[in-house]
């Protein structure tokens, strides 16, 4: 069953230890710029060609794997899929007309999803046992490096988990299950103390 869009109302709520301990700090956010490219398997070399043209970096070639450029983070989510996560100051029309004039429908598909990820901010120096409570993975940094991301999810909800540094990661989830995902979060923080701030 899924929740609302909304995740919680605008405001910060802080729950710290019995000795006044904050050690995870949530900050919840929903994206206004973030577009899905995507193709089928005949076409990924040249798509990634257009996305080159489009946006004057190297498509990332492996799944896990991203790239900055000037419009945001290119993001390779699957064997013949990308996110691009942009820049708050750019209109999604404008970025999808954009990307459109080089991403024919021979090629592939421009897909604005602004409206459907909530990005949640898990930073602070129990960040990673805050997270390994929900997601079965190696956090060790040699198996998931700063500026990395993986495909995971906890009780079957899908969550982009993007490592920025040693103890600060966005994750991102379908929008229809934020709040849940998020009242988990700050269930799994509560005994490190936890901020919860949410934004519009």
């Amino acid at each position: 069953m899924s929740d609302t869009s909304t995740p919680t109302a605008p405001g910060t709520t802080s729950h710290p230890t019995r000795s006044g301990q904050v050690q995870v700090h949530l900050r919840v956010q929903t994206l206004a710029n973030i577009t899905q490219i995507s193709t089928w398997s005949a076409g990924i070399g040249a798509l990634s060609s257009a996305l080159h043209r489009a946006l004057d970096c190297e498509a990332p070639l492996h799944t896990g794997q991203l790239t900055h450029c000037a419009l945001g983070t290119l993001m390779r989510s699957g064997p013949f899929e990308f996110l691009l996560i942009g820049q708050d100051d750019q209109a999604p029309s404008d970025r999808v007309a954009l990307l459109r004039q080089h991403v024919g429908a021979d090629i592939g598909a421009v897909l604005d999803l602004s409206h459907a990820r909530v990005r949640v901010s898990v930073q602070g120096e129990k960040a990673v046992d805050t997270l390994s409570k929900l997601y079965a993975l190696d956090f060790r940094p040699a198996a998931f490096a700063k500026d990395s991301f993986a495909l995971t999810g906890h009780h079957h909800i899908p969550c982009l988990l993007h490592r920025l540094d040693a103890q600060h990661f966005h994750a991102y989830f379908f929008s229809t299950y934020a709040r849940g995902q998020v009242g988990l979060l700050e269930d799994a923080a509560l005994e490190f103390g936890v901020t919860l701030t949410t934004l519009r």
